[in-house]
């Protein structure tokens, strides 16, 4: 009897509590992690006239961004895309049918960690700091976002170039470009919007309105070269790409 009262009173020898498992938690004791909030964007400018493109200005977006023009770029050993030809990206801008850009004053490039109220506190130091930093204008601010759209003005347009600072990424600044490539598009009465994207981006495009091609179509790139051409053709060199030029007989198929 004394036995049972030992194993059922909690009497157990010392050596025999330490395997006995702790109680489960209940779900209720769990206390889930606080999702952390999106960083709100400093104030900034946005633009829709090529004019305010500073072409040093973007050329450094790109290279930061570490985003090139071509879809095969030549890559270097880190990783590090070829720059992008300032006449070609002059002549790539003039020929855009919608351009849009965004500013931001260069202190907030230094200030790229703080949450909102703590961005309100920074703006508020120091006398008339917040008449230094306010409102940005593409004069007064830095370039820190690009994006442009191609189109035949009449039909379809297709979206290029995407990007902005890294430092201020995650704010939801491209997605307020391309909402404004978007809004000058369909303002045209051009409905027919396509996004040549990486697979990183698709989600990206996604939460922009994008979603798959209805009818099924794949981009793709032309990859010949001269090795692989037939012999029936010429292949006529024009820069950086060769351009197929077809055999007369097989202008007639």
């Amino acid at each position: 009897m004394a036995v049972a009262t030992a194993a059922h009173g909690g009497y157990l020898p010392s050596k025999f509590h330490t395997s006995l498992p702790s109680p489960p938690k209940i779900a209720a004791q769990i206390k889930p992690k606080p999702t952390p909030r999106p960083l709100s964007p400093p104030p900034i400018s946005i633009s829709t006239n090529p004019a305010h493109v500073n072409l040093i200005h973007l050329r450094e977006l790109y290279a930061v961004c570490n985003h090139s023009c071509h879809r095969f770029p030549t890559v270097d050993a880190a990783g590090i895309v070829e720059p992008v030809d300032e006449l070609k990206l002059r002549t790539a801008v003039s020929h855009s049918s919608v351009v849009v850009s965004a500013f931001t004053k260069p202190e907030f490039l230094t200030a790229q960690s703080f949450t909102s109220a703590e961005l309100t506190n920074f703006i508020g130091i120091g006398g008339d700091w917040i008449r230094k930093v306010a409102p940005v204008t593409p004069e007064n601010g830095r370039l820190i976002g690009f994006g442009r759209a191609v189109s035949d003005l009449g039909l379809t347009a297709s979206i290029y170039d995407v990007m902005v600072h890294p430092a201020l990424q995650g704010r939801g600044i491209g997605r307020m470009i391309v909402e404004r490539i978007i809004r000058m598009l369909t303002s045209r009465d051009i409905y027919d919007i396509a996004a040549l994207c990486t697979e990183n981006e698709r989600l990206f495009f996604r939460a922009c309105g994008f979603g798959d091609d209805i009818l099924g179509s794949t981009t793709m790139m032309y990859t010949r070269s001269a090795a692989s051409y037939s012999k029936n053709g010429q292949m006529v060199s024009a820069g950086r790409k060769l351009l197929l030029v077809p055999h007369p007989r097989e202008l007639t198929k």
